[in-house]
This record gives structure tokens, C-alpha cells and sequence, in this order.
């Protein structure tokens, strides 16, 4: 019989079907290996967000709080308002935390009247609270050019917005957005006018008399006069002034007469005396500033009038009034 050899019985593997096994071994590990690295990552993720948030509890890192707790008009006039704004920021956090910038806007009906930027605002300490002053200037005539229907003597409304940047750690930048409502004035200086000047004691050396003053509030708020002060010119001639403390409440959009004592030399008027005693219109000039008190705050106005003419009386030997029926 015919013998075979044993190797014979063994089945050939190709080198073909070897490497395809091989290659499907080596995708198979790779896989596995990217799952790995993944699954890693992602745990290192977890195991660092873990850990954060575990310091963040046992520390206590916590996001600040802020809030404005009062508005402040320290001066006021013709030309601009001074505003301060008061923001009170609560840092719950173990550690000193940067104030980096201060972002305010303050608009009306939705127009914009100032804007500005602060920045390096200055630290909030550990576990404590800080009252950090916002101020703003609001100057009337960038308003008033800008805005044709923001007159003089209104009281406008306004919305005051404020970001306050900080930088927290664990938690990182954060902004916090405040917002205050309120009203502020667009002021304007009363009309003054010298109806008559009324003779106390007459003499060429030295006249007392009274000026009988009628000022006019254009304003859309009271005024509340306390004080003022003038100089006052007649016929050309400056016959003096004085400072006075005075209280009158001058009434919005309303007409207020007041009484001011003055004392002048008449031969000083020359020819021009005669006419002012004959009763003739006398020209004059008044100039001053009262000073009143507002809902806004104090203000100081000045009060201006130039080329008036007014009319000299004497009262009576009994104190009466002589020209009560002249008046016009």
C-alpha cells in the first residue's frame, strides 16, 4: 500500500487568510484602546468636576450679590448735576475678590443721556460687603441739543443700569446687572422784575427805600428761597446791593413778590434824579443768585434782569400806599 507522509494531513493555512486575522486582531485592540483612552478622559472629567465642587462646598465659593441702595444729587444748576450712586456688593467668598470694571448707563425713555466706564474699580474683602460710589455728570446742554423736546424746567425720568464685573475663583468672571428708576430736573433760572421802588426816608444824602421784586418760578417743582443776594443798578448809576437771608416758598409755575431793602445816595443820579422823583419810568438793572431748596436737592440760581424800567413812589405820612390806583 501506498504511505503518506503525516504533514500531509495537516490542512495549509495561506499566508493571506493569516495576515487577515491579524489585521482584524490589531483593529479589534485598537478599538478597545481608543474606548480606553476615552473612558479615561471622561473620568478624569468627572473626578476633576467632583473635586471641584467638593471645594467649592467645603471652601465655599459662592457667586456675590449688589444692589443700589441710594442715589445721591450733591449739586445741581443751570449747567449740570452731579450724581452719585450708591451700590452696596456682599462677597460671601473666604477670599478677596477684584471689582475689574463698572459699566453705567443712564437713559430716558429709552435715549440714552450719559454713559461711561470704570475700570480697576477696586476689591471686595473676604467675606464682607462694600458701599463702591458711581459718579455720573449730566451735563444739560449735551441733553438739551441732543433731545429737542427735553425743555428747560421739566422734570424728566430716567433709568440708571449699572454691570458690575468681578472675578471669583472656582466660579470665574462674572457680571452682575443692577437697575434704578427715578426723576431729575432740567432747571431754570426764575424771571426777576423790579415793579417799584418805595421811599422808607428820603434825603439827597441818603435815601432808604424797598424794592418791591416780583420773581416768576418757570420751573415744574417748588422753590423753596432761603437766601439771596443782588446789586442793583438805577438809571446806570449802581446804588449797591446786600445779602440776604430770606424764606419764600416760590411756587411752580406761579409768581411770588418779595421786599428788599436798600439804601442809596440820589444826588449821585445827577439830572436823572428829577425824573425818577417826577414819577417818570426809571431804568435799572438787578443782578443775584438765591439760593432754594428743592425736591432735587439745594440749588443756586441766578436771577438776571437788564434794561427794566420801574417806577419811584414815597408811601404816605400815615404808611399808606399812594400808587396802589397807578399800578397797572
Amino acid at each position: 500500500m501506498a504511505s503518506y507522509s503525516s504533514r500531509d494531513d495537516k490542512p495549509e493555512i495561506s499566508d493571506r487568510d493569516a495576515k487577515e486575522k491579524k489585521s482584524d486582531k490589531k483593529k479589534e485592540e485598537g478599538e478597545n484602546d481608543e474606548d480606553d483612552e476615552g473612558g479615561f478622559i471622561d473620568r478624569v472629567k468627572d473626578f476633576i468636576h467632583d473635586i471641584g465642587e467638593k471645594i467649592e462646598g467645603a471652601i465655599g465659593f459662592g457667586k456675590p450679590t449688589a444692589d443700589v441702595t441710594a442715589i445721591h444729587i450733591p449739586s445741581i444748576n443751570l449747567e449740570k448735576a452731579e450724581i452719585v450712586v450708591d451700590v452696596l456688593i456682599k462677597n460671601p467668598n473666604p477670599v478677596p475678590i477684584p471689582l475689574i470694571d463698572i459699566n453705567y448707563l443712564i437713559e430716558s425713555d429709552g435715549r440714552k443721556l450719559v454713559s461711561g466706564l470704570i475700570p480697576d474699580a477696586g476689591t471686595i474683602h473676604a467675606h464682607g460687603e462694600e458701599t463702591v460710589k458711581v459718579p455720573v455728570h449730566l451735563v444739560y446742554d449735551d441733553i438739551k441739543n441732543t433731545y429737542d423736546d427735553i425743555k428747560p424746567g421739566s422734570i424728566i425720568p430716567y433709568r440708571f443700569k449699572v454691570d458690575l464685573i468681578v472675578d471669583v475663583p472656582v466660579l470665574g468672571r462674572l457680571t452682575l446687572p443692577l437697575e434704578k428708576t427715578g426723576e431729575i430736573p432740567i432747571p431754570y433760572k426764575p424771571d426777576v422784575d423790579v415793579e417799584k421802588i418805595k421811599f422808607q426816608a428820603f434825603s439827597f444824602e441818603e435815601t432808604v427805600a424797598v424794592l418791591h421784586v416780583k420773581l416768576e418760578n418757570m420751573n415744574d417743582f417748588d422753590l423753596g428761597l432761603n437766601a439771596l443776594d443782588y446789586e442793583i443798578w438805577l438809571s446806570e448809576v449802581n446804588i449797591g446791593g446786600a445779602q440776604l437771608s430770606q424764606s419764600a416758598n416760590l411756587a411752580k409755575k406761579g409768581v411770588t413778590f418779595i421786599e428788599l431793602p436798600i439804601t442809596f445816595r440820589p444826588k449821585d443820579f445827577g439830572s436823572a434824579l428829577w425824573d425818577m422823583i417826577r414819577g417818570k419810568g426809571t431804568g435799572y438793572t438787578i443782578k443775584g443768585n438765591i439760593n432754594v431748596d428743592t425736591p432735587f436737592g439745594a440749588m443756586k440760581l441766578p436771577i438776571v434782569k437788564e434794561g427794566g424800567t420801574t417806577r419811584l413812589r414815597k408811601n404816605k405820612e400815615d404808611g399808606g400806599d399812594d400808587d396802589d390806583e397807578d399800578e397797572d
